[in-house]
Order: structure tokens, then C-alpha cells, then sequence
């Protein structure tokens, strides 16, 4: 499995202003992918505090390190030059990435969103990538998404704006991501448990998740109550599609034969 780290920028994360759903999405649209997300964070806009948590990625030996926020054209959206100084690598102005910017103002200007689609020093900015990016296209908003190469590691930047960090994911980076994490094949599986005290199951889920270290096992605890049971989640990863859940078949029947002298039945919970 690709080991894939997130970084979320953005004042207004730590502020409270912003519910930050971003790391929530690209954690579980990654991790379908068969990615092993091992590590998320918040940070503040600031240059150092960017580039450490970079640093530290690097460090770790990070396959893909994925940042939201601070790709805009104000004064405090500083994470590409926080990455920059991170890896030691100079900024440029990218003419591609210049070049999706101007089409993007061109396309609001005639539709009468902005005043004009001149190409302002601010406007300019999100185009000033570091050497040897590659911009990808924001079919939502105006600043481009950044993917780079450093090492063995995947740096890539998405926009703070939820519609447009997904419109990029969605849009440009299939191939590429494909590229980076490879075959990959994730499956889960969800039941309700006929128990009302999460302390009961503790000793029976430990039990079985030591049989299988290759199977996430884990029970979802509500409030006290006459009606409710118990939520157990079943999940794994790997390369191979048959593999996954033949592992996952496995450690459900052990758990369905760990229950049953104590009277307690799997119920299964089927997605919409």
C-alpha cells in the first residue's frame, strides 16, 4: 500500500471558522483507492510551519503528501511558497499554469462574474509555481492545482474550497493518481451487533483482531439506550481484489463464531 500524509492550511481551520470536510473526503476517497492514509494535519497559513510539516513527509518517506488550502491569490495563501522553501526549489512562473488562469477569468468575464479578465499581479500569483511543477486545471475555480515531483515522493496541492478541491480530483488527477498508488482494492464491511454495551464486545473484537492484523476491526459506540446496538466495522486493503476478501470473510466468520455463545447476532447494514 502507498502511504499518503495530508496537510490542511487554513487559519480559519484552527479558528473554528471552517469545518475542515476536505481531509474528511480525500481520506476516505483515498483510502477506496487502496491508499493507507497514515497521517493528517491542520496547520495555520504560515511559510515554517507549511514547509516542516513538508519536511517531515519528506523525512517519513511519504508516497503522497497531499495539501488543501492557500493556493488562492492573497497575501496569506502561502502554501506553494511554503513547499517551495521546503525542498529547495525556486519559483517560477509557470506559463501553463498562466495560461489556466487567463482562460478561467476570460470564461467569468463573459459570463459577467468578475469586471475584468485582465491578468493582475494577484491573479499572476497563482500562476508562480515551483521548478518542475506541473499545473493541473481547476474546472471550478481560478487557481490551478500543483503536482511535483520530489524524490520518491508526490507533493499535490488542491484548493481550500471544497467544490474546487473536488472538482481537481475528480477532473485532472485520475490518470495520475493511478500512476502513484497503483493496483489498488479496498473493501468493508458493516454490522449491528444485537448488544447494547460496547465493554462486551471488547474482549471478543480484541480476540479476533489478533487474528487478523491485516483486517481494520472496529465497533461504533452510541449512547445508553433499550434500542440501540452496537455498529462494528470490518474493513481491509491490498492489491488484489480476491485476496481482500477472502481476508475479510475470514475474520467476519471468526467474530460470527466468537458471538454466538454469548447470544449475540450480526446483523448486516447494506449501503444505499
Amino acid at each position: 500500500m502507498k502511504r499518503v500524509e495530508i496537510i490542511a492550511a487554513g487559519n480559519e481551520l484552527l479558528i473554528g471558522d471552517v469545518l475542515d470536510t476536505n481531509t474528511n473526503w480525500l481520506c476516505r476517497r483515498l483510502t477506496m483507492m487502496g491508499a493507507f492514509v497514515r497521517r493528517a494535519v491542520l496547520v495555520r497559513d504560515e511559510e515554517e510551519a507549511i514547509a516542516a510539516e513538508v519536511r517531515g513527509a519528506l523525512e517519513r518517506g511519504t508516497d503522497l503528501l497531499v495539501t488543501s488550502g492557500g493556493l488562492g491569490p492573497t497575501e496569506d495563501d502561502r502554501t506553494v511558497v511554503a513547499i517551495a522553501k521546503a525542498v529547495n526549489r525556486p519559483l517560477q512562473l509557470n506559463e501553463q499554469a498562466l495560461r489556466m488562469v487567463a482562460q478561467r477569468y476570460r470564461e467569468l468575464y463573459l459570463q459577467g462574474f468578475v469586471d475584468s479578465p485582465d491578468i493582475t499581479p494577484a491573479r499572476r500569483k497563482m500562476a508562480v509555481l515551483p521548478v518542475g511543477a506541473a499545473p493541473l486545471f481547476n474546472p471550478v475555480g481560478t487557481a490551478p492545482g500543483v503536482w511535483l515531483k520530489v524524490g520518491e515522493t508526490v507533493i499535490l496541492c488542491l484548493p481550500g474550497v471544497p467544490a474546487e478541491l473536488k472538482g481537481i480530483f475528480e477532473h485532472s488527477l485520475p490518470p495520475l493518481l493511478k500512476q502513484v498508488l497503483g493496483k489498488g482494492y479496498y473493501a468493508e464491511r458493516t454490522f449491528e451487533a444485537t448488544c447494547r454495551d460496547e465493554s462486551v464486545l471488547a474482549p471478543v473484537l480484541k480476540e479476533v483482531a489478533s487474528k487478523h492484523p491485516q483486517v481494520y476491526l472496529k465497533s461504533k459506540a452510541r449512547v445508553f439506550g433499550k434500542e440501540v446496538r452496537i455498529t462494528i466495522l470490518l474493513a481491509s486493503t491490498g492489491n488484489e481484489k480476491e485476496v481482500v476478501e477472502r481476508r475479510l470473510q475470514a475474520a467476519i466468520d471468526d467474530l460470527i463464531v466468537a458471538l454466538d455463545p454469548m447470544g449475540i447476532l450480526l446483523v448486516p447494514i447494506v449501503s444505499s
